[in-house]
């Protein structure tokens, strides 16, 4: 279908990244700016949940924060551990746009919600962040009880980079035999450092994530290029993708990456994991968190919220 025809003349007016990052602080001050107001003018409330609290977690040579959300109803309940977007180099838990998505699924899925500060590149490439994610599993996992949550109902999600993330902490937990992850929910999902797929020639330019950022971040993610098929940066190239956890996968129509999303369910699926795929019509990568302006954003949130409700109900309650 067209482009949402909301999204025509907002494109005109978003700033562009750089073909090259002189300054990491400052680009990030100004990328929380930008997303700070744009959270304001597009996104809808967050509704209340019961709590928020943040949690540092040391890890080698270092430490991340935790954000973590419970809701507003008695447990034990399941956990959902997000991960931000940001090509690898940006984003920050502590925004305004993660705390409401991460309330959203707090109430709307009724489970406790884990959000991850994982460090970042240039001054952390690959695989730190996956390691940062790893660690933030285990966390969840070690202290169950702590958090009124069940072991068994243990999700992960993302956006973007966060989603690439998601994936290959699914891959690493299997691999190294980690904790149990029930499902994974992964929207836009950057999955292929080699961008193979058609669609980063045919959504280059034009939709607010180009073909230019993606490589600046390949540029500032891996520290060298024969990290690209390591399946653990690009999941979709992994040769066994069998015991994974399901998968939902969500993926925006004038996306550069959107092929991605669509190859990892087909993979997935020939691998014997069941796996779905939406394409989100008429979407850009990230317009689906303008709640406020966009109806098909709403849908899409509930889509995904319903996809974390399937994934609760499909296994029993612990006795």
């Amino acid at each position: 279908m067209p482009l949402d025809p909301f999204l025509v003349p907002l494109l005109e007016t978003m700033p562009t990244v750089p073909a090259e990052i002189d300054d990491i602080a400052a680009f990030r001050l100004q990328e929380n700016a930008g997303a700070a107001a744009l959270a304001e003018q597009l996104l809808e409330p967050a509704p209340p949940v019961r709590s928020k609290r943040t949690v540092t977690l040391p890890v080698q040579d270092g430490e991340i924060t935790l954000n973590v959300f419970h809701p507003d109803s008695d447990g034990p309940h399941p956990v959902h551990l997000y991960f931000h977007g940001g090509g690898w180099i940006g984003g920050t838990i502590h925004s305004m746009v993660i705390d409401i998505l991460c309330q959203e699924r707090a109430a709307g899925a009724d489970c406790i919600v884990v959000a991850v500060e994982y460090r970042k590149a240039p001054e952390h490439p690959f695989p730190t962040a996956l390691n940062d994610s790893y660690a933030a599993l285990l966390w969840v996992a070690e202290n169950i009880e702590n958090l009124g949550a069940r072991a068994d109902l243990i999700t992960v999600g993302g956006g973007s980079a966060g989603a690439n993330l998601a994936a290959a902490l699914c891959l690493k937990a299997r691999d190294d035999d980690g904790p149990a992850i029930a499902f994974q929910l992964l929207e836009v999902p950057s999955l292929d450092f080699t961008f193979s797929s058609p669609s980063i020639r045919r959504n280059a330019t034009g939709y607010g994530l180009t073909e230019q950022t993606l490589h600046l971040c390949r540029r500032l993610y891996l520290p060298s290029e024969a990290d690209a098929t390591n399946p653990y940066a690009s999941p979709l190239l992994a040769e066994n993708l069998s015991d994974l956890p399901p998968a939902h996968i969500m993926s925006a129509e004038y996306d550069p990456i959107v092929d991605d999303g669509a190859r990892y369910a087909e993979r997935l699926t020939l691998d014997r994991v069941p796996a779905t795929f939406s394409l989100q019509l008429g979407h850009i990568h990230g317009s689906s968190a303008f709640t406020k302006v966009m109806a098909s954003a709403r849908t899409w949130r509930e889509e995904g919220l319903q996809a974390l409700r399937a994934a609760h109900a499909r296994k029993s309650p612990v006795s």
